[in-house]
């Protein structure tokens, strides 16, 4: 009997180590499967991905203690600590869409890696950031963006660009799927049209990327990332209505072709046709448009699990802005004033994987512009072509990341202005190398260099360098120093120029702008014992510029000078973003940028027009479980900027006062596979022509009929023009749009 037990002991303790259990069940998004998440055991080599219905087993697990752990790019992943002793387990996950640092990005570096590992800090805004202020393009999505500002051109055409840093559209590359599809003249074309249903996630990098991306990377970039067909809702709309007329429709649609092709469609349509004087100048307060674009993107899944996509976009659009009385009868004519803008874009970018055994990517991208367009009675014919390609080999080797590229970009332009007697066509090819060493643990080196060979300016070098060190887990610090460069490129819409009686002028040959850089970035993870997390994100930065090409407004109120600046710019300053994660359900994310960005000319320290020294953003979110209610307030707030009067004697302001667009919005998710959502867009009703007697200068007079020029061409002051001055409607440097409320649904099926 002594013998007995312990017989019985040993025999169930062998029963139970030869025992293998199972977890199993499903992985959601807001109560949504989702499929292909990663579910795998740490520190084992076990491991699933859920299928297509979010289902995920794991088989032949020994007992003892684990940690589970589910991840999804664009998602924040979960851990659960387990223990398998008696029987098996069912878990289901419901991951939320990631507005923290756990993301997964490609921008930086041109390969996919965390966040938190890129030695290049990497901003990154996902669809629940879009959502907070629903808008019809993106260009607008990213006006809660800290540091970056959408800024309008014309206040009767509202066409503009991006700012970085307070450095103009030019210097700002915007990319989709990591392809330069928009640039140059179709910068805020490319930006609008763009399905928010379809875009995973938007990247952005502040400071010179030209060591991978070329020219015009010089102030920043911008990375639109659509989602991969694998990821996609089969059925996802989304539209609102605004009480100004506005209506915004957005559809998505997934389809599978057999077991090998995946289709995603998105389509965008916006219209508003509702002419609207609040500040009687007889002039449309904001630009009429018809807009429709449509997006493709065709997934293939191959044999040996390499990448082949393919992807393209349609995008027209007929806007006008003008006198109120304004229609298409009077287009290019001299009666009555108005801006009429046909635009038409045809986009395609693909990416394949070479079936080698090296890791070998082809990548490629057109995009072919055409646009008829008149400013009174002056019209503006210009097309644009712009093609890409690059193969990219990436090649770990110990503790080397190397990646080498060789690229080549054909850029097209034409007007029929008189700045273009003929054609621009170049073809810039290009080589770039980059070597991501890990050094430490805690420290890791990224060196780059590209060689560009432009015909017109000859060879052109940019090296890059890098430096990631993570004193403990929860702190990170960067510091980045590089070049940029941007070649000569006016062809622009100058819409000084077009709209007014500025007169371009070309001093002389432009050589490419050059510039330095460096940044130091500091990132600091804070958790508390109550359930808290703070994100602290702190960078300064300088950028010192030769050769820069900046228009002078100054020097002859009515012409627009072009030359290379005899002396230097430089752009300098401190941002901080906080995102902060509370127990009560609280979210938010606070920015604010102090900044100066000047040249100095003869001697002289001149102030950027329509730079702002200061500005801050923020987007606060608090989510009521209960009653299934979201409310999000975001907002802006930029500091004075100087602004380009026509003369002494122009009455306006020279600097813009402390201005802010604040947004409030309630959204309720309590029904499946629905949100409705309603608010408030700029609750304040904030306008430019608040302290200012007029915007746009002469309005009554858009053709100069009544202007009296001096044999110098200077305008003299008369009793119908005491002010001496123009038509000129360049005087913008926030939206004409006043407060609207908007009423918006979603719907998606996984």
């Amino acid at each position: 009997m002594r013998l007995l037990l312990p017989a019985l002991i040993l025999c169930f303790n062998t029963v139970l180590a030869q025992q293998h259990f199972q977890i199993k069940g499903n992985v959601y998004s807001n109560g949504e499967v989702l499929p292909f998440a990663n579910v795998y055991l740490k520190h084992t080599s076990l491991g699933t991905t859920s299928d297509e219905h979010g289902s995920y087993e794991i088989n032949n697990i020994a007992p003892g203690r684990y940690t589970i752990v589910v991840s999804f790019t664009g998602y924040t992943s979960q851990q659960k600590t387990i223990q398998l002793k008696n029987d098996n387990l069912h878990l289901s996950f419901d991951l939320q869409e990631s507005e923290s640092l756990d993301e997964i990005v490609i921008t930086g570096t041109l390969k996919p890696v965390n966040r938190l590992e890129s030695p290049v800090p990497v901003e990154v805004y996902s669809t629940t950031f879009l959502k907070k202020n629903p808008t019809p393009n993106i260009f607008e999505a990213l006006q809660n963006v800290n540091g970056v500002r959408p800024q309008l051109n014309c206040n009767v055409c509202n066409t503009g660009d991006i700012h970085i840093n307070g450095l103009e559209g030019p210097y700002t590359l915007v990319l989709i799927d990591g392809m330069p599809i928009v640039s140059g003249l179709s910068t805020v074309y490319g930006l609008s049209g763009i399905p928010n249903s379809l875009i995973e996630q938007v990247e952005i990098i502040k400071g010179p990327a030209s060591s991978l991306y070329g020219s015009e990377a010089v102030g920043g970039l911008i990375n639109i990332i659509t989602k991969h067909p694998s990821t996609a809702s089969t059925i996802a709309t989304d539209g609102f209505v605004t009480s100004w007329g506005e209506s915004n429709l957005d559809l998505g649609l997934k389809l599978n072709l057999g077991k090998k092709i995946s289709l995603l469609t998105g389509a965008n349509y916006y219209n508003y046709s509702n002419p609207i004087d609040n500040n009687r100048d007889n002039f449309t307060d904001v630009t009429l448009q018809d807009r429709i674009s449509v997006f493709q993107k065709w997934h293939f899944k191959r044999n040996s699990n390499k990448q082949l996509s393919v992807a393209g976009r349609f995008f027209y659009e007929d806007r006008w802005g003008g006198e109120m009385q304004w229609n298409k009868s009077y287009r290019g004519g001299n009666e009555v004033y108005g801006e009429s803008i046909y635009t038409t874009r045809f986009e395609l970018l693909g990416n394949y994987q070479l079936p080698t055994t090296e890791l070998l990517n082809l990548q490629f991208s057109y995009a072919d512009h055409d646009q008829n367009s008149v400013y009174g009675n002056s019209p503006y014919l210009a097309q644009q072509r712009i093609g890409f390609s690059q193969l990219v080999w990436d090649k770990p080797l110990n503790k080397h990341n190397l990646l080498f590229g060789v690229a080549a970009r054909y850029n097209f332009y034409n007007d029929n202005t008189p700045a273009t007697t003929t054609a621009d066509e170049v073809l810039i090819p290009s080589v770039f190398a980059q070597d991501e060493i890990q050094i430490t643990t805690k420290q890791k080196l990224l060196l780059g260099l590209r060689y560009d060979y432009d015909h017109r300016h000859g060879s052109i070098l940019t090296p890059r360098l890098a430096y990631k060190f993570n004193p403990t887990n929860t702190d990170i610090l960067r510091l980045n120093a590089g070049t940029g460069f941007r070649v000569v490129n006016l062809f622009t819409e100058e819409h000084a120029a077009l709209t007014g009686s500025r007169e371009v002028i070309i001093e002389e040959t432009l050589k490419p702008e050059r510039s330095f850089n460096i940044n130091l970035n500091y990132l600091k993870k804070l958790y508390t014992n109550n359930g808290m997390m703070f994100n602290f994100d702190t960078s300064i930065w300088y950028t010192y510029f030769t050769n820069a090409i900046i228009p002078d407004y100054d020097s002859n109120p009515n012409q627009i000078i072009y030359k290379n600046l005899d002396g230097y710019a430089t752009s300098k300053g401190i941002s901080l973003n906080i995102d902060a994660t509370f127990a009560s359900g609280l979210k938010a994310l606070l920015g604010a940028t102090f900044q100066d960005v000047s040249q100095q000319r003869d001697g002289q320290k001149i102030e950027q027009i329509l730079t702002e020294k200061f500005s801050g953003t923020w987007a606060l979110t608090y989510k009521n479980y209960p009653t299934n209610l979201s409310l999000d307030y975001t907002g802006n707030l930029y500091g004075p900027m100087r602004l380009p009067l026509l003369g002494d004697l122009d009455p306006r302001s020279a600097y813009s006062p402390v201005w802010s667009i604040q947004n409030i919005q309630l959204t309720y998710d309590g029904l499946t596979n629905f949100e409705f959502y309603t608010g408030i867009k700029n609750l304040l009703n904030w306008t430019p022509n608040k302290g200012n007697p007029f915007i746009i200068a002469r309005a009554h007079d858009p053709f100069d009929e009544n202007v009296e020029f001096d044999n110098n061409g200077n305008v003299v002051p008369t009793a119908d023009n005491p002010y001496a001055l123009t038509f000129d409607p360049s005087y913008v440097f926030a939206p004409n749009q006043g407060r609207r409320f908007f009423l918006g649904i979603r719907f998606h099926v996984n």
